[in-house]
């Protein structure tokens, strides 16, 4: 509906109908959106809706027009668990809208609250929003407005919390459409505490801004505190370029090591210097005794003047690197497995598997390599953990793993910090090696299994069974290897 300026009119009230659907009842009014509880007039959706409708105010807004406009754009495009189902929208020559799936429940700025929260439940929540984040790099969109407000999640059947769920996407950008905020503004878009340092400097096609965000939003959950404050100038918000948060231990001295390193990590100014991608930093989470620490890991009071000075010299006339789009960056930068049978797999076999990962890490210069060990055990019998010289089978079987890969971590430049943890080790104890296999590879979001199979008797007819399993159930690509003297 418009008004007779041709201004668009935002006058909604309970009962009204807007093209096939039924406003129930206003949920929220924010500065940018009104949010209704919609029905669909011919019941063909049954899951509960929402419709989302701008705020036009005083005449066009233009950066709520164009930001509506992007939304528009980019959630048709989006699928899976982790946003909102898209399922209608309404043009700005009548009724702009957009109608999507209902998600019950309060967004994670609730929990911004009762901050400083339980350290597992910091974890469990960056765990969850990394994931969301990698899910929708992959679909080629960069968020660029990740906040406790654009956080939601998925209730499971017994009522426990599921899946992180992004929403609002007025500022995202995707790889492959028209980038209207970037052509229309001059100005750094996003919100003052959780923009990247790229980002207020113009550069939004890098996904590691959106991991940024998540190190900002995890400060905040693990210490009540936001590490840049709440700038509400392009001055202030240019200080995030030379000055460092203060360290998250000196505000929580129970704060693990580890979980300061991946914190101030994400942080960092250059994205270069942050993980590569968010399936690594969920990895990370996931795996604290894999964090390899370096200083930042022990800080535990703020950098001197004469450290701020320097970095605030090099800051100035400082423009960020080009970088590649979100689908580049996340490919270049993906999680290798190798299953590795260190136990019992000839040597030539087990130096088949070795250059079979050594050429991919080679390769692929921001890959990640987790070399998995499977240490079988039995259903309903009691299983025999130790040696008969009393040592544990699943440290043997550790020291076999770092003894194999130990070329592998030969190869890496010393000189770089980020690559000592490239190189993973995890042995894993389970009665199915090949389900052991997959599910470690689904839980960490691996994009390549790398494997060998054996070729002589029923050696070759149980491991071949594996690697079989392995090559049908799992999501991503699996290489099967055997040694060139047993073709």
């Amino acid at each position: 509906m418009v008004n007779d300026d041709g201004h668009t009119a935002n006058r909604l009230e309970p009962g009204q109908l807007i093209d096939d659907f039924r406003l129930e009842e206003r949920l929220h009014q924010g500065g940018m959106a009104n949010l209704w509880r919609v029905t669909r007039i011919d019941a063909a959706e049954d899951r509960p809706l929402i419709m989302k409708v701008p705020r036009i105010k005083g005449g066009d807004d233009p950066a709520t027009i164009v930001g509506f406009e992007v939304e528009q754009m980019i959630m048709p495009t989006l699928s899976g668990p982790h946003v909102p189902k898209f399922v209608a929208k309404g043009d700005f020559t009548r009724q702009p809208y957009i109608v999507m799936e209902h998600i019950p429940g309060a967004s994670l700025r609730a929990r911004f609250d009762a901050s400083p929260l339980p350290l597992d439940e910091v974890v469990r929540t960056g765990i969850k929003v990394a994931t969301a984040l990698h899910e929708l790099h992959r679909q080629r969109v960069i968020h660029l407005d990740v906040k406790p407000s654009n956080i939601m999640f998925r209730q499971r059947p017994d009522g426990t919390q599921g899946e992180a769920v992004l929403v609002d996407f007025g500022l995202s950008r995707h790889d492959q459409l028209p980038d209207l905020l970037d052509e229309e503004f001059e100005l750094p878009m996003g919100t003052g505490p959780y923009m990247s340092p790229e980002q207020v400097q113009f550069v939004r096609n890098d996904p590691r801004s959106d991991l940024f965000a998540l190190g900002v939003l995890m400060y905040h959950l693990a210490t009540g505190e936001r590490p840049f404050g709440n700038p509400n100038s392009v001055r202030g918000l240019r200080q995030r370029l030379y000055r460092e948060p203060v360290p998250p231990r000196m505000l929580r001295p129970d704060l693990p090591p580890w979980l300061q390193e991946i914190i101030l990590r994400c942080l960092s100014v250059q994205p270069d210097q942050r993980h590569q991608t968010a399936a690594q930093l969920a990895f990370e989470l996931a795996h604290p005794d894999q964090v390899v620490l370096t200083e930042r890991a022990q800080r535990t009071r703020k950098s001197g003047g004469l450290t701020t000075f320097k970095r605030w010299f090099g800051a100035i006339g400082g423009e960020p690197a080009a970088t590649a789009s979100a689908t580049g960056q996340t490919e270049r930068s993906p999680i290798l497995l190798a299953a590795v049978d260190v136990a019992g797999a000839t040597p030539a076999l087990l130096e088949a598997v070795r250059g079979t990962a050594l050429r991919l890490l080679q390769t692929e210069p921001g890959a990640r390599l987790a070399c998995l060990a499977v240490m079988k055990t039995h259903r309903i019998a009691t299983d025999e953990y130790l040696e008969p010289d009393g040592s544990s089978k699943h440290v043997n079987l550790l020291v076999q793993l770092k003894h194999w890969a130990h070329p592998l971590q030969r190869m890496l430049d010393p000189n770089r910090e980020l690559q000592a943890g490239r190189i993973t080790y995890h042995v894993l104890e389970a009665p199915d090696a090949a389900d052991a296999i997959v599910e470690y590879a689904r839980k960490n979001h691996v994009d390549h299994v790398v494997m060998g199979a054996r070729s002589s008797g029923g050696l070759r007819r149980y491991l071949g069974s594996v690697s079989a399993q392995v090559v049908a159930q799992c999501d991503c690509t699996v290489t099967v290897v055997r040694a060139a003297a047993e073709d």
